[in-house]
């Protein structure tokens, strides 16, 4: 047992590795200190003087006054233009569609008459096509227009400072990335130096970097942990495990690692990732637990497959439905708001659920080939499993209670944002605020006590991941993100890689790297509205456009290949039993091969259907 124990909080004894530390520290620094490219002052420009730039633009074009002397409602106007453009909402009906409540979550100031007046303006004075052609104004004169040249006094230190943001971003990519794959540092320690790095080289302030640890997020982690651990507690995972494999006429491990692929992955299409993934640990550590013998003590193989199998189960299926991630809603608005195409939820769901299909058994395979556990029959665990179960006789007051707290908050997870927006709820909870609530019901109703989720919560994983959300937040604000994807596909033009079918692996590609560092909602927010752009101008009114959309949305599910790729993979690796480069051993081949299925399937399937009356491209 005490082997087991020191599995299960792999590199947490660890001290720093200097020897190896050094190399990404040294890389950190080297970055910072090479030369500023122009590409990324250009970035620095459009992310601090854009703003500024585009509201004096649009002040000029519809009021003919600089925006110092506008009126606030005016202002207002502008301002709220502005950010449209930046999200890729060009429309007129987009800007309609917006309230008071929007402008205060961008911090924009709009006290009620102000608004109603900015409202009626557009809605009665500015016709459709004219506010499409300020918006594309607007556009160009943030990426064309503006030039960091031709700046000077604020607004060139303004540009210089954003250009340093974005330079301190990329270098701790490199040191993290090489700090994750080498645990040269315990993992932990590597979430509380991002904040460190970002204080120090002035990012953020000392007042920020508390409050960007913490999200919706990173709360569902900590309470989905905290509930696996009063399952486990209970023995309610023992009675699931054997519901979902005493059917099997042989438990062998492939057999049942196909079961998992078969439930969690279509599952994943409707329902939160991150659900699942805290829904089958238990059961997946569970299995390994009751499969070990004294002959096999251990099978460190076993356990990894298992834990893999779950989280690539769950990130496979997102990109099925609509409701199965963020970045697909996102892809869908950019989509309609810059082109005016709309995709409906049952045709997402015709053109992108066959990915599901072929990576099903693929994924299946490549798990299977990559790990190769002594134990391969889990009978021994059914048969102590029923054993188990029969020694607890009926279900008890502990277990129906943990059965029904858990019903409850999976309830909560697949409503709370429907009966929001049906306003029976008068605020959005968040899944993250639900998964807390049931933990705190667990107490309350006696199921487990705060010593069990002291000891059997990996609270190391729990601020492993809080790094992970600062991490994604910076790329994304900065700017490093866009710059980032601009550069490469700058880059990759002069080889003819700029349209048709290069150009969509090219952004395939680019999406799916993003992905593996940051959220996949920020991911695709990121590089969308340059893709759908490029799209755009090489195949302006094709079957192209919706179907960049569909595989910038698609690609941005790949984070398969790092623990801070997606909830899933840092929710199993709570575990104990994986290591970082585990990860890599499925994720890096599944990676390229999921990238060749996209593209194999928008060539082969997507080409061939079209989209509804567009023309081909």
């Amino acid at each position: 047992m005490g082997e087991r124990d020191k599995q299960k909080v792999t590199g947490y004894d660890k001290y720093v590795d200097w020897k190896i530390f050094s190399i990404p520290v040294v890389l950190f620094f080297l970055i910072l200190l090479m030369p500023t490219p122009g590409g990324m002052k250009d970035v620095g420009a459009e992310y601090k003087v854009g703003p500024k730039a585009v509201i004096a633009y649009l002040s000029q074009e519809l009021f003919g006054a600089e925006s110092t002397e506008l009126p606030q409602w005016q202002l207002l106007t502008a301002q709220m233009m502005e950010r449209n453009m930046r999200m890729g909402a060009l429309t007129k009906a987009r800007f309609l569609k917006r309230n008071e409540k929007w402008c205060k979550k961008y911090k924009i100031p709009a006290a009620g008459a102000n608004f109603k007046r900015a409202h009626a303006f557009i809605r009665d004075e500015v016709d459709d096509a004219r506010f499409l052609a300020l918006m594309e104004g607007a556009l160009k004169q943030r990426r064309d227009v503006l030039d960091y040249a031709e700046l000077a006094g604020k607004d060139k230190a303004a540009a210089d400072k954003g250009s340093w943001h974005i330079k301190v971003a990329i270098a701790m990519v490199v040191f993290v990335v090489i700090c994750f794959l080498t645990e040269c540092i315990p993992l932990p320690g590597v979430a509380f130096c991002i904040g460190l790095i970002l204080v120090f080289t002035g990012v953020v302030t000392r007042k920020q970097v508390a409050m960007l640890y913490w999200s919706d997020a990173c709360w569902f982690i900590m309470g989905s942990l905290m509930f696996a651990a009063a399952f486990v507690k209970t023995g309610v995972d023992k009675r699931v495990c054997l519901m979902m494999f005493e059917k099997l006429a042989v438990p062998n491990v492939r057999w049942i690692t196909l079961i998992f692929f078969l439930i969690i992955t279509p599952l994943a299409a409707f329902i939160s990732d991150h659900a699942l993934a805290a829904m089958f640990l238990p059961i997946g550590m569970l299995l390994y637990q009751n499969s070990l013998t004294s002959e096999v003590p251990e099978d460190p193989e076993l356990a990894k497959m298992l834990m893999i199998g779950i989280a690539m189960a769950c990130n496979i299926g997102g990109p099925g439905a609509p409701s199965g991630g963020a970045r697909n809603v996102i892809m869908m608005t950019y989509l309609t708001d810059m082109f005016g195409f709309d995709i409906g939820y049952f045709q997402w769901i015709t053109y992108c659920f066959p990915f599901l299909f072929v990576m099903i058994p693929i994924t299946w395979l490549i798990v299977n080939w990559r790990f190769k556990p002594q134990v391969t029959s889990l009978a021994p665990a059914m048969d102590h499993l029923r054993v188990e179960i029969h020694k607890m006789g009926p279900w008890n007051r502990k277990q129906i209670i943990a059965l029904v707290v858990f019903l409850v908050m999976v309830f909560g997870w697949f409503t709370e944002k429907e009966f929001y927006n049906l306003g029976i709820y008068p605020i959005r909870l968040g899944i993250g605020v639900i998964a807390v609530a049931g933990a705190v019901a667990y107490l309350l109703t006696g199921v487990v006590n705060w010593r069990d989720y002291h000891e059997k919560v990996d609270w190391g994983v729990v601020w492993l991941y809080a790094g992970a959300i600062i991490f994604g937040r910076t790329l994304d604000t900065t700017g490093a993100a866009y710059w980032l994807a601009r550069t490469v596909i700058d880059f990759l033009a002069p080889f003819g890689m700029d349209s048709g079918l290069p150009l969509m692996a090219v952004s395939n590609g680019l999406t799916a790297v993003l992905t593996n560092l940051m959220a996949d909602g920020p991911a695709a927010a990121a590089v969308g509205p340059i893709t759908l752009n490029m799209a755009g101008l090489v195949h302006p009114g094709t079957t192209f456009l919706p179907f960049m959309a569909m595989s910038t949305a698609i690609a941005s599910s790949f984070a398969y290949c790092l623990i801070i790729g997606t909830p899933p993979n840092a929710i199993v690796y709570a575990s104990g039993y994986l290591e970082p480069k585990d990860y890599l051993r499925v994720g890096l081949p599944l990676w390229f091969v999921a990238n060749a299925i996209l593209l194999l399937l928008t060539g082969a399937y997507w080409v061939l259907r079209g989209f509804n009356a567009l023309p081909g491209f």
